[in-house]
């Protein structure tokens, strides 16, 4: 019988228990953002909620300002991917793809009782308080969400669906501030309508007279 002689040093580290750590911690902040903002988030909430340590959590991340932009990141990700799948679905008339879009918001909203609005609407509310590197990274994510949008739009245009005169950039711009103030009301009223509201007279501003 053969043995292998044990190697000196440290034992390799998993790195797939490394990335399953950092993403619960990720995850269970995203939640808790979504629920009650930055700044009434504690980080022992959020270690509560992963049931994570908190020496784990300075493995990871060095302070709560770094831990809010990863969640900040991973969140637009996430939203930027959904937005997409909706605003390119050839199978729709792109202005369709628009209300899509509404009707699965407003659809994961429902599924946690209107208790978690939108990470980057939140925290836009508080970023005045919050550090300053969070302003241009807010500012960034709403430009892309709208460069998703004024795409949708040219090409309703380009299908005849929207007429030529409008500016597809400042609607884009107009939609991103009227739907997070519906997502907002929608908490406080804890239903869809304003969300309803929000979709149903900004389609009605774009039909062709």
């Amino acid at each position: 019988m053969t043995t292998t002689a044990r190697k000196r040093g440290r034992p390799p580290k998993n790195t797939s228990t490394h990335r399953d750590t950092r993403q619960i911690l990720v995850r269970a902040g995203v939640e808790l953002l979504t629920e009650q903002g930055f700044t009434s988030s504690g980080l022992d909430a959020i270690l509560k909620r992963a049931g994570i340590p908190k020496g784990s959590f300075y493995y990871y991340f060095s302070n709560k300002e770094t831990f809010g932009i990863e969640l900040l990141n991973s969140y637009s990700a996430f939203f930027l991917h959904k937005l997409r799948k909706h605003l390119l679905d050839d199978s729709l008339e792109p202005m369709d793809r628009i209300v899509t879009f509404a009707e699965d918001a407003k659809s994961g909203m429902a599924k946690y009782q209107f208790n978690r609005g939108c990470l980057v609407g939140n925290l836009s509310q508080e970023v005045t308080t919050l550090p300053e590197s969070y302003r241009e990274i807010l500012k960034e994510i709403f430009k892309q969400w709208q460069q998703e949008v004024a795409h949708c739009l040219a090409l309703a245009q380009k299908n005849q669906q929207l007429d030529t005169q409008h500016n597809c950039y400042e609607l884009a711009e107009f939609f991103w501030i009227g739907w997070e103030g519906a997502v907002l009301r929608a908490g406080i009223e804890q239903n869809a309508e304003p969300l309803d509201k929000f979709i149903k007279y900004f389609m009605a501003g774009l039909k062709k007279t």
